[in-house]
């Protein structure tokens, strides 16, 4: 499931950039959802979207209209039961960045357009 998750969160990162509505967001992430055999996965719980005074500003759904603009952050959180990713990023004119970073946290690498997205994993304490 963490792999699936990371491939997720891989598409939404891609995906979130300048010009694109959060639908054509929020399809590329659904679609992974699918191609990955969690299809249905992302109705059970929010998948996020723009951030700033409050945790989301607002929830994007199928078929939002909003665009993507450079200089928004968003919070993206993929989830499949029982794993979820979720990270605070900045929109860029050549991508995005990821404000949430931990460094020393194992990651998982997930590739979307030929970009690898390195997306949290499960850490384990022995």
């Amino acid at each position: 499931k963490a792999e699936a998750v990371a491939q997720v969160d891989a598409a939404f990162l891609d995906a979130t950039r300048p010009g694109q509505t959060l639908g054509q967001v929020f399809e590329r992430a659904t679609d992974v959802y699918a191609a990955t055999g969690f299809a249905d996965e992302w109705q059970l719980h929010h998948q996020g979207g723009p951030a700033g005074f409050e945790p989301r500003e607002y929830v994007a759904t199928p078929g939002s209209q909003d665009l993507v603009q450079e200089g928004q952050v968003y919070a993206w959180n993929p989830s499949i039961t029982g794993c979820k990713s979720e990270d605070t990023i900045l929109v860029t004119d050549s991508g995005v960045e990821v404000l949430t970073a931990t460094d020393g946290w194992p990651m998982i690498p997930a590739t979307a357009s030929g970009i690898v997205y390195e997306r949290p994993a499960i850490l384990e304490i022995l």
